[in-house]
């Protein structure tokens, strides 16, 4: 049995991965920032430790413990903001020193597809990629330079081992679904040049296993992508996803090109209004739903033993039961 140290404990990611170990009878610490928090950790049978990524006490809270994974950032996808600065940069940093001093041995660090993405196609890209030179926006900058935060800590003492899965979906769905769900009953989503263009996507219970398998036999320093295995067409898997909450698809389109002239202009809006304007589509959403973005997986096939536990029509049936 291993005593496992999450942060981000309450959300998607990180309620299904207490989950998940307290399935297998593991001991889990999971860190959380409110009262409502650590009540929803403590009744999926984790022991809340409430605080930031900056809490003093963090060191001690992970004393004992033979694993971190650190699930915690801030996803906001528009201009950029302080707060996401010091969340995805300055916690990565001192969660991890915390984790060396504490003794901890091995880590998973849970990144994103998105330190590729700059606004153009990524078509069945591998972890050989390197980052774009102008990254898209702030979330995919600042979740690039916490990969080579947390790589910088790969030695003898700690072991790191990185994680990009793509578009995190399934049962639970807190963040992508209800969101789509929201647009398409408001009348706000539409297909960009009909949605035709492939994705890659990563059920919640693969990311699990890929976790397990990365703890096995993960090497450290080195990055995986985590999929569902085979691209997806994305207008297809949105519609089946609708499906599932009982939405019908939309049926408006809107130009590729008109859209990413608008997400720029609105980048730029935001920016110089430090926020107060809100664009109907910043740059990185754009760049991560409005083109194609497909992973190679070979690399975790063939150093993790992984392999997709969950199909996408297996998951869509999940949440349609749910």
């Amino acid at each position: 049995m291993s005593r496992i140290f999450i942060t981000g404990g309450s959300g998607y990611v990180g309620r299904n991965l207490i989950r998940h170990f307290i399935a297998r009878g593991d001991s889990v610490i999971a860190l959380t920032r409110s009262a409502q928090a650590a009540a929803t950790v403590q009744a999926l049978g984790a022991t809340a430790q409430q605080g930031d990524l900056l809490l003093s006490t963090l060191g001690t809270a992970m004393q004992g413990c033979d694993i971190l994974i650190h699930a915690a950032a801030d996803t906001n996808h528009g201009w950029g903001t302080a707060a996401q600065q010091q969340t995805n940069l300055d916690g990565t940093r001192h969660v991890f020193a915390c984790a060396r001093n504490a003794g901890i041995r091995k880590v998973i660090h849970i990144s994103t597809e998105s330190v590729l993405l700059d606004g153009q196609p990524l078509v069945n890209a591998n972890e050989e990629r390197e980052f774009p030179p102008q990254p898209v926006g702030a979330y995919s900058r600042t979740k690039g330079e916490a990969e080579r935060i947390a790589l910088s800590f790969a030695g003898e003492q700690m072991e790191v081992v990185v994680l990009r899965p793509r578009f995190v979906w399934g049962r639970d769905d807190t963040t992508a679904l209800p969101q789509l769900v929201a647009a398409a009953r408001d009348g706000k989503l539409a297909w960009i040049d009909g949605g035709g263009y492939h994705t890659s996507t990563t059920h919640i219970a693969n990311l699990c296993e890929g976790v397990d398998k990365a703890l096995q036999h993960g090497r450290s320093g080195q990055v995986y992508f985590i999929t569902d295995g085979e691209p997806v067409v994305f207008r297809d898997f949105i519609s089946q996803l609708l499906a599932t909450q009982g939405i019908a698809a939309p049926t408006k389109h809107v130009p590729r090109a008109l859209l990413r002239r608008i997400a720029a202009i609105g980048d730029v809006l935001a920016k110089l209004s430090r926020g107060r304007i809100k664009p109907p589509i910043s740059r990185q959403e754009y760049a991560t739903m409005a083109v194609e973005v497909t992973l190679d997986i070979s690399k975790a096939r063939k150093e993790l033993g992984y392999a997709p536990v969950m199909s996408t029509r297996a998951g869509m049936d999940e949440l349609r039961a749910a």
